[in-house]
């Protein structure tokens, strides 16, 4: 077991009382409507995907310049590739912390069996986006592109509600 340092867990601790009571002060006016945990992922993924957008575009425009770069051999990634992979790196363990820690903290999984969950639900969903993406395009081309993406995160976010609620963080009986 790692040692970890009393003063971090206690900063830690007050970082979670501090972003949960936020979150709850903001609840209040929808708590007849809508459950608290339903409020917290939804307050924890929205702020989460508003990181994503700031982290994607800082990426594209500042730190890629909007040019592909060479990574090996014939290998070249987009600028729009290298974007996404950037900010992939940063939102994806954030939204794990998050999750985990304000928004599921009841579920009694082991940390790692929850993080490859975690990564599991998250592929599944990224193939899921690319999948409807597509299909929305084929059977949908007179909508816009931007309207079917916002049904398309619609869809991706309650279903990835769904999964982690009953799958990556549920909580199970004690034997």
């Amino acid at each position: 077991m790692h040692y970890i340092c009393p003063n971090f867990l206690l900063l830690l601790s007050q970082a979670r009382n501090i972003i949960v009571g936020l979150i709850d002060f903001f609840h209040k006016p929808f708590a007849k409507v809508i459950p608290a945990q339903t409020f917290r992922y939804l307050a924890c993924g929205g702020s989460n995907t508003v990181l994503n957008w700031v982290v994607y575009s800082l990426s594209f425009n500042i730190v890629l310049n909007r040019e592909s770069f060479h990574v090996y051999n014939d290998i070249n990634i987009t600028a729009p590739v290298g974007a996404q992979i950037i900010s992939f790196c940063i939102t994806f363990p954030i939204g794990f912390i998050l999750s985990r820690y304000i928004v599921f903290p009841e579920s009694n999984l082991r940390g790692r069996k929850q993080l490859f969950r975690y990564a599991l639900a998250t592929a599944t969903f990224i193939l899921l986006t690319y999948v409807l993406i597509k299909l929305f395009a084929i059977t949908l081309p007179m909508v816009r592109a931007d309207i079917s993406y916002i049904f398309i995160m619609i869809i991706t976010a309650i279903l990835s509600y769904i999964s982690q609620r009953f799958f990556t963080f549920k909580t199970t009986e004690e034997a």
